[in-house]
């Protein structure tokens, strides 16, 4: 009960947040105009209420409920569910596919960064941006189009038997992939990517070893 009173704040005003933004998303129209200031506002709401929800949260609490694994699975939110909508909506706008190909590789090294700038240990750092990698190149954006939009062309209504689309599988393949090696793809990266997150501590300290420490960089220099 210390505990729960003394993360008060936090935890209330997290709750607060998605309750706003439950009604912003979910009870006011996706419109792209703003209707009035007051409308703009109130869309404004939830996003103030997580910012002083993130700013009241104690990082070693956070540090003892690994809190840090809910960074890939924002990042899967952005990635399977938001990105499949772009791609939906803007058929007609090839040259997006590639600005969104490079922003969500961007995004994952400032999640890094952030991470690390408030104090997340190396090891964890590696962790976050290396199975947000595999998730990126698992294929699951792919299924995340095919099942999270509402088509109306036949061809995209059930799953596809060939994904020729998907070039990242075929350049590693050396074909374009079936459904169901579609779907081993997206296991073995999802499965690899969990393993990166959960596995024993030790394992990715000792990749620190390859890499320079910075008081042997400050000794070399003097």
């Amino acid at each position: 009960m210390t505990t729960l009173r003394r993360h008060a704040p936090f935890l209330i005003l997290t709750a607060l947040s998605l309750a706003f933004a439950g009604v912003v998303w979910f009870a006011m129209p996706h419109d792209r105009e703003v209707k009035s200031l007051a409308v703009m506002l109130f869309k404004l709401v939830p996003f103030v209420l997580a910012a002083e929800a993130i700013a009241q949260l104690d990082p070693e609490w956070a540090k003892k409920l690994r809190l840090h694994l809910f960074v890939p699975l924002c990042f899967l939110l952005y990635f399977i569910y938001f990105v499949p909508k772009i791609f939906f909506y803007a058929e007609n706008h090839p040259e997006l596919y590639y600005y969104v190909l490079t922003l969500t590789p961007f995004l994952i090294l400032t999640f890094a960064f952030c991470f690390r700038i408030g104090g997340g240990a190396a090891h964890l750092v590696r962790r976050l941006a290396y199975a947000m990698l595999l998730l990126m190149l698992s294929g699951l954006e792919d299924l995340a189009y095919l099942t999270v939009n509402d088509h109306t062309d036949p061809q995209w209504q059930t799953i596809p038997e060939v994904w020729t689309w998907a070039s990242h599988m075929t350049v590693r393949l050396g074909h374009p992939a079936s459904k169901y090696e579609a779907f081993a793809l997206i296991v073995t990266h999802v499965v690899l990517a969990l393993f990166v997150l959960l596995a024993p501590t030790r394992w990715f300290s000792a990749l620190g070893r390859f890499v320079p420490r910075r008081s042997a960089v400050s000794r070399t220099a003097a």
